[in-house]
Order: C-alpha cells, then structure tokens, then sequence
C-alpha cells in the first residue's frame, strides 16, 4: 500500500511537470504570446529545467527541444520506477532494457500529449460558449486552432454550431485507446511486469 501512495504522489508530480513542459513546448511551437496568466505559469514552473538545457539542446525547425526533451526523461524515470516497485526485473541485456524504457517512455509521453490537447479543445469550446472574450480564451483557441483546422474543412456548421471539437475528441479518445494497446503488448515482453 506504502508503494502504491508513493507511485500515485511521483506520478501526480511527474505528469504535472510533463503537462507543463508540454504546454511550454506547444505554445512556442503555435507561437503563442506567454504575456498572460497560462504562459507566466508554464514558464515559472519550467524555465529551472528548460534554461539550463537549451545551452546544449538547440531548437530544431522552430521546435524547442529543450522543452519536450525533459518531457520524455521524466515519463522514462517514471516508467522505470512503475516498473521496479511492481518487480520488474531488469535483467539482461542492458541496451534492450534501455530501449524499452526510452520507447515506454515515450508511448506516455505522447499519451500525455493527448491529454493536454483533449484539455486544450475541451476549454476552448466551453469558453467559446459560456464566455468568449475571457483573457484565457484567445490563448486556448490559438492553442486547439491548429489540429481543428482539418477536421473543420470537412464537417460544416450545423445552426452555427462547430462539431469539430467534438470529432477531434473522438478521434484523440481513440489514439489514446491505440497508445494504451501498443504499452500494453509491448511492456510486459520487455520487462515481464
């Protein structure tokens, strides 16, 4: 019981830490103006990590690396920790151990993804409708604007009404079922947890 309080405080502190590394990466990524409440939040909590990294970790096609980097470590470490306290043995050849670890990783790493850009559309929509000129709204649209541009393209109005976001849902529900298949299938063969 004592493990699993522990697991749930590090993976509460580690996906806090990665959803804001996330939301740093993506807001330079779209752009978007860190003069307001979210982004001096984003940067507070990140730029201890994200400073000091971008002196080795340079941008790559306008992508900040040293923001995503640190993501993808801190879901590695705490895969290796879930998998230690739940007895995984890492035994064996050292370089598959650490790949495993580095794929694992990642597969959360991108699961975290969805999960902020399923936060992201969900406030956008909600404050396009209960309150559009609210100083978060502008930052949250140019956020979801991006991956609802597509989906826009091919599915009208109906009365007015954007169901964009509500098939953009619906598809980011079924990457995370897909994300959460290719985890599974894969962690227990590598690491017999």
């Amino acid at each position: 019981m004592l493990a699993n309080i522990l697991l749930l405080i590090l993976d509460v502190a580690a996906s806090f830490l990665t959803l804001m590394l996330l939301a740093r990466f993506y807001m330079q990524w779209q752009r978007i103006s860190f003069r307001n409440q979210l982004g001096q939040f984003v940067v507070t909590t990140t730029d201890w990590v994200v400073r000091p990294l971008r002196r080795f970790v340079p941008g790559v096609f306008g992508l900040d690396l040293a923001s995503l980097l640190p993501a993808w470590l801190v879901q590695v470490l705490l895969v290796a920790f879930e998998l230690s306290l739940r007895g995984a043995a890492f035994s064996g050849n050292a370089a598959a151990v650490a790949a495993g670890l580095a794929g694992v990783g990642l597969i959360e790493l991108l699961r975290m993804m969805v999960y902020l850009l399923i936060a992201v559309v969900l406030g956008s929509a909600v404050l396009s409708w209960v309150s559009p000129h609210a100083p978060l709204a502008p930052v949250l649209h140019g956020l979801a604007e991006p991956f609802l541009r597509p989906f826009r393209r091919v599915i009208p109005s109906i009365a007015n009404v954007d169901l964009s976001p509500l098939v953009l849902l619906l598809v980011l529900q079924i990457v995370l079922m897909v994300l959460a298949g290719v985890r599974g299938s894969f962690a227990p063969l590598l690491f017999g947890a």
